[in-house]
């Protein structure tokens, strides 16, 4: 008789293992992973620092990788992890335009700390904050800050049948009014924000309309704008700063009277730069294009 052991029906499953390599960031698309389950039962998680604990990166079929190149730390890691991994993916703002690492390159910022060289406790910081494309190949960008749970389930099964929105906008359902106008923008954190009519016009600064789809408009919905966090659409990706900024105003000169130039300057203000510099990091980085179609 053949000992149970043995038997097909009870041998363990091989799972594809991935793992998560964190660089310079947040750890928010490590929490954003965590949120889904439908990864649990196919896939073995071998490593990510938040949860499991190892000296360094195995070898896996697929490997996530978080956060920017910030320091010379960070760039070892990246090159020892990407030697054996079959895919690899850039997940996040951070990984792929700099995100909040990328504010170091501020050149007060930069100064202050690369005047402390001589301390040990922290390694030193590169001359500029990297996206993980300028070291190693990348199969797929994953764009967000961070992305949803189902962004991270279509990137690890590949799945052909997840088809998002091109844009925010249509995915945030709100109606475009022809009669409602306002002629000056509305800041951030005033006026009572009016159900199920679009933000803009509301007077509210929202990009949804350049910005990739697939995050569900879950800024939108509830009355937050969208500062781009996605990165531009299909239609924008190759394109420079300009054709963005002219895309998006268009936009707000259909639905507002508000005037271009009040709209101009609160697109290249502080509190938009972080998200909306990205639009042209995917043309003018001075590396060939990433192509549209390796974008989820």
């Amino acid at each position: 008789m053949q000992p149970l052991t043995d038997s097909p029906s009870l041998k363990t499953k091989q799972l594809p293992q991935f793992a998560v390599l964190q660089l310079s960031g947040c750890a928010g698309c490590e929490v954003s992973l965590l949120n889904a389950n439908e990864w649990v039962q196919e896939f073995e998680l071998v490593y990510m620092p938040l949860v499991v604990s190892a000296y360094e990166v195995p070898c896996v079929d697929v490997l996530l990788i978080s956060g920017g190149v910030r320091s010379d730390e960070d760039l070892y890691n990246l090159k020892r992890a990407v030697r054996c991994s079959k895919k690899i993916i850039a997940v996040g703002t951070c990984a792929i335009s700099g995100g909040v690492a990328n504010l170091g390159n501020r050149d007060e910022v930069r100064e202050l700390f690369m005047s402390q060289t001589e301390r040990r406790d922290l390694p030193r910081l590169l001359p500029k904050s990297q996206p993980v494309d300028a070291f190693v190949n990348v199969d797929l960008y994953l764009p967000g800050c961070p992305p949803t749970p189902e962004l991270f389930m279509a990137a690890l099964f590949e799945d052909d049948e997840f088809n998002p929105s091109k844009t925010v906008c249509q995915e945030c359902g709100r109606k475009k009014l022809k009669d409602m106008k306002p002629k000056h923008l509305t800041g951030f954190q005033s006026g009572e924000v009016l159900p199920d009519i679009c933000l803009i016009n509301q007077g509210y600064l929202c990009v949804g309309s350049s910005t990739r789809g697939g995050c569900r408009a879950l800024c939108t919905r509830p009355g937050h704008p969208c500062v781009g966090c996605r990165g531009p659409s299909d239609l924008l990706i190759e394109k420079d700063s300009i054709a963005w900024l002219e895309s998006i105003q268009r936009v707000f000169a259909a639905l507002t009277d508000i005037p271009l130039e009040e709209i101009r300057e609160s697109l290249l203000s502080p509190q938009l730069a972080l998200f909306l510099f990205q639009f042209s990091d995917y043309a003018a980085t001075g590396r060939p294009p990433r192509p549209k179609e390796k974008v989820l």
